[in-house]
């Protein structure tokens, strides 16, 4: 079995100061916030930007900020998104790509959220997907429900994609699929071969999806993005404490975790 790649999503576009005091919102807050989940068994961290008022934005020079004191304070693989915003306009949305990260997230179809809807039309998604390939940044495939994988199977048939690939099951989002194991056996079931797989369960699914995920040989994503909780009732106090138990866990599980290196040669991921 692999090593463990834990990723780290430490601010999101959505969780506000209020229901997590600790939410990293400035370049250097969230950078900071990368090398301490780093030091906790990090080998990705998953970035939005913020600005200075804390609302969402895919500024590409903030993206930059980002990337850049992130590498001052270490070797973390950094991970743009590219989902930004729910109401961003495609264009606003892929910015981050052109300062060539490591990695990207694409987001494979258009899901409700909550009370929106996380539009992603299919030309703008191949869009998206041509222009990561120009740039040398690996996808993340992000998954939300059983139709996603099977449009990211159809384009791979197809050549718009080229395997192996990885894969982001974002489950328990009001709207996507349930952040039940159930769930997560299905999507895995249907992985093309060769392909590699992480889960980032919502809210109060992020553990127990988490440590099960360990447990089948796929990789885990935690933090403030998804849950702002350590346990019901008890807020987080950092983005490193959720990142902190799921190392323990799968040290527990004689399963290790893989340093940044180690990811990137998995992934297939040339360091920059």
């Amino acid at each position: 079995m692999d090593k463990l790649i834990i990723t780290a999503a430490l601010t999101g576009a959505e969780v506000t100061r209020e229901q997590q005091p600790a939410l990293p919102i400035t370049p250097d807050e969230i950078a900071e916030a990368a090398a301490e989940c780093a030091r906790a068994g990090a080998s990705i961290v998953h970035v939005h930007g913020r600005l200075a008022d804390g609302s969402s934005t895919q500024d590409k020079e903030v993206y930059r900020q980002i990337i850049e004191k992130t590498r001052e304070r270490c070797d973390v693989i950094v991970q743009v998104s590219t989902g930004g915003a729910v109401g961003m306009t495609p264009q606003e949305r892929l910015a981050p790509v052109t300062l060539k990260p490591e990695m990207a997230t694409l987001s494979m179809g258009t899901v409700n959220f909550g009370g929106d809807v996380f539009m992603n039309h299919p030309a703008d998604m191949e869009v998206f997907a041509a222009a990561m390939q120009e740039h040398g940044v690996k996808p993340e495939f992000e998954i939300f429900d059983s139709g996603m994988l099977t449009t990211t199977l159809r384009w791979l048939k197809k050549g718009i994609v080229q395997g192996p690939l990885h894969f982001d099951f974002v489950l328990g989002i009001p709207g996507g699929m349930a952040g039940t194991p159930e769930a997560l056996m299905y999507l895995r079931s249907q992985l093309p071969a060769g392909s590699s797989w992480t889960v980032a369960g919502i809210g109060a699914a992020q553990l127990p999806l988490g440590a099960l995920a360990i447990v089948l040989g796929g990789h885990v994503r935690v933090g403030f993005e998804d849950n702002v909780y350590f346990r019901k009732g008890e807020l987080a106090r950092s983005n490193a404490q959720l990142v902190e138990r799921m190392a323990l866990i799968a040290q527990q599980l004689d399963r290790p975790v893989a340093t940044p290196d180690e990811a990137r040669a998995m992934l297939g991921i040339s360091k920059r």
